[in-house]
């Protein structure tokens, strides 16, 4: 028995490559598909409507949206357009976003936890039909009531990483998304913060398997090259080979860098690699740790390729 294993619609792949890549996913068996709203990018709620729209039964997860980028009754109002007419295949993330390019748009909080805390809160109000006054640091609303709220409500998850904010998840959201990497030991100090019963989790993982575990190392390798950069540091401080992982990247001088020196036996434990039953085996650990969902990002030159060989894993 494993978690729910769904795929990521890789950030970069061309627009018109979208409903092709969504529609090869629901038909390969895939129950679930995740999209991102990376700078500068693709709009999160677009892609959602797009794939909701061109297949039939794919489940579709927002993962995510910046809580500071968006007004929480707009985003409130694109989530109940999307639940209406897609009901039951929608979940919402919502996320503090990244520091950085929140920084390039003008639109970091001085508080993220604070923001993204009455962000939820509200959000889950109004998509329960509420009439909501709210009157919060951030977010400020005056007599706001969705005049068209979903008769099957959207969970609503925090995507966060360290400490406070998994605590906070745990506190007012649904569910949680972790961003990649998820190890066993990253996930036990998520489940030990979130502390809520019933709260799903959802895992995602750079992903790779070939019968030949050296071509799947090779493949993920590159994407690993983030683990060394400061927003990674919860991720990766409670393995045992953090120091080390420190110290290498400060003598690499770059995450490319970095990516081609880390050693095959870290590879290992950073992605979803390696012939198809460790690659399994993989999934089920973390299940058994807490993970309900396990989205894949596909690290492949050729998107098809990627999806194929992936679906190996649902069998």
């Amino acid at each position: 028995m494993g978690p729910m294993i769904g795929v990521l619609v890789p950030p970069r792949l061309p627009p018109e490559h979208l409903v092709g890549y969504a529609q090869k996913a629901e038909q390969l068996g895939f129950p679930e598909v995740w999209v991102a709203e990376d700078c500068f990018l693709h709009g999160a709620f677009v892609q959602a409507a797009t794939i909701l729209a061109s297949t039939t039964s794919l489940h579709v997860g927002i993962g995510i949206v910046p809580a500071a980028a968006r007004n929480v009754a707009f985003a409130a109002m694109e989530v109940a357009t999307l639940a209406g007419l897609h009901p039951g295949r929608l979940t919402m993330g919502v996320g503090h976003g990244m520091p950085g390019w929140l920084d390039q748009v003008g639109a970091r909080p001085s508080s993220p936890l604070t923001l993204l805390e009455e962000y939820i809160q509200a959000l889950r109000l109004l998509l329960s039909g509420q009439r909501v006054d709210f009157s919060g640091r951030y977010v400020r609303l005056n007599g706001v009531q969705l005049s068209h709220p979903p008769s099957v409500v959207p969970p609503v998850f925090a995507g966060v990483r360290g400490p406070r904010s998994l605590q906070l998840s745990g506190r007012v959201a649904q569910g949680t998304i972790l961003a990649e990497p998820v190890t066993p030991e990253y996930l036990s100090m998520v489940v030990e913060q979130i502390a809520s019963p019933g709260h799903e989790i959802v895992a995602f993982n750079i992903a790779s398997v070939d019968d030949d575990p050296g071509v799947a190392r090779a493949q993920v390798r590159s994407a690993l090259g983030v683990v060394g950069e400061p927003d990674w540091q919860p991720h990766v401080a409670v393995l045992d080979f953090a120091s080390e992982l420190s110290d290498l990247r400060q003598k690499t001088g770059s995450a490319a860098a970095l990516a081609a020196a880390l050693p095959d036996s870290w590879i290992d434990r950073l992605a979803i690699v390696g012939i198809p039953a460790r690659a399994r085996e993989q999934l089920a650990v973390l299940h058994h740790g807490g993970a309900d969902h396990a989205v894949l990002l596909p690290a492949y030159p050729d998107v098809n390729v990627g999806l194929s060989s992936l679906a190996r894993l649902l069998t």
